[in-house]
């Protein structure tokens, strides 16, 4: 396996008097989907969220190829490569997506807008706004941006949320599009079919810990995966 392009190790957070996170990790491996499963407050986002530099842990640290960050941010992490996709809107509502895109072209100089809007099936979206958007046009033009930007590490946080399934192979395809290209894949959601699906490796974040449970096919084999994570429906059995 490739060393990871970004990691954050060991990390602790709380809010206030509750503890979300104890001693979770995170790795951002170059060319691989690795889906952040667990249950909602079990810190997945919280997570996402420190490894993006967004929010500070209490405890841990985070590394961008090798070298231990003193005080990770966004910017800084945008600026050698990251690209984070929250769990809400992306985009300006004053603008028009082929005019946000162009941003991202302009800017980071790595793809066009052409090329980005026809992996994402976007291209008869570019004159409209995010406000006239459904929420998987809306999600394939936010990706779309990714595409764009051509990032080393993706960080998506619940991005099969509120869509129809139809979107749900297409964003999985714009992810694969991403990591073949060598990029560094993360994402979160609820979603399990579409995300097993997608992911070559899953990490399972639970009772403040993560755990590494490989390739898909091994999660589901994984008991304790199945039973407080799957169901109890699965508890007892592996699953296709």
């Amino acid at each position: 396996m490739s060393a990871p392009f970004l990691e954050a190790d060991c990390v602790g957070k709380s809010f206030g008097d509750r503890r979300i996170l104890s001693s979770a990790s995170l790795r951002a491996v170059p060319g691989e989907i690795r889906a952040l499963l667990g249950r909602s407050g079990m810190g997945k986002s919280t997570l996402l969220k420190i490894a993006a530099g967004i929010i500070p842990a209490d405890t841990g640290i985070v590394r961008l190829n090798g070298e231990t960050l003193s005080n990770p941010s966004l910017p800084n992490l945008v600026r050698r490569g990251v690209f984070y996709l929250p769990d809400h809107d992306f985009f300006s509502r004053k603008h028009t997506i082929g005019a946000q895109l162009e941003f991202f072209e302009q800017t980071f100089r790595r793809s066009t807008v052409a090329q980005a809007a026809k992996t994402a099936r976007i291209e008869h979206l570019l004159n409209r706004q995010m406000k006239s958007l459904s929420g998987g046009e809306l999600r394939r033009a936010e990706l779309a941006a990714a595409l764009a930007r051509k990032p080393l590490c993706l960080f998506a946080d619940e991005p099969f949320r509120g869509i129809a399934p139809v979107d749900h192979d297409a964003l999985s395809e714009i992810f694969r599009v991403l990591a073949s290209d060598g990029c560094a894949v993360v994402i979160t959601g609820h979603e399990v079919p579409s995300l097993l699906d997608v992911a070559n490796h899953v990490t399972w974040c639970t009772a403040g810990t993560t755990y590494e449970l490989g390739s898909p096919a091994t999660a589901r084999e994984t008991f304790a995966f199945r039973r407080d994570y799957l169901g109890p429906a699965h508890a007892t059995r592996a699953i296709g």
